[in-house]
């Protein structure tokens, strides 16, 4: 996760990953990861709450490679 975050950071895209601690105790879906900037312009701000860091992962990484930006090319 934090190789793929400087990845991006030298690219100009801001990437932000958060666990909540309250949604955590309230069962809810705690991990966050937002993104904007750089090459994905200013219309392609992205967020997603999901129950888990690799969800978050799975669902960054498809939002950039939807985008035409993928660390794996």
């Amino acid at each position: 996760m934090f190789e793929l975050m400087e990845w991006l950071a030298e690219r100009g895209v801001t990437t932000v990953f958060k666990v909540d601690g309250e949604r955590t105790v309230e069962r809810k879906k705690a991990w966050m990861v937002i993104v904007s900037g750089g090459p994905l312009g200013e219309d392609s701000f992205f967020r997603a709450d999901l129950g888990s860091a690799d969800a978050c992962l799975d669902s960054l990484i498809a939002h950039l490679e939807r985008n035409g930006l993928s660390p794996f090319a």
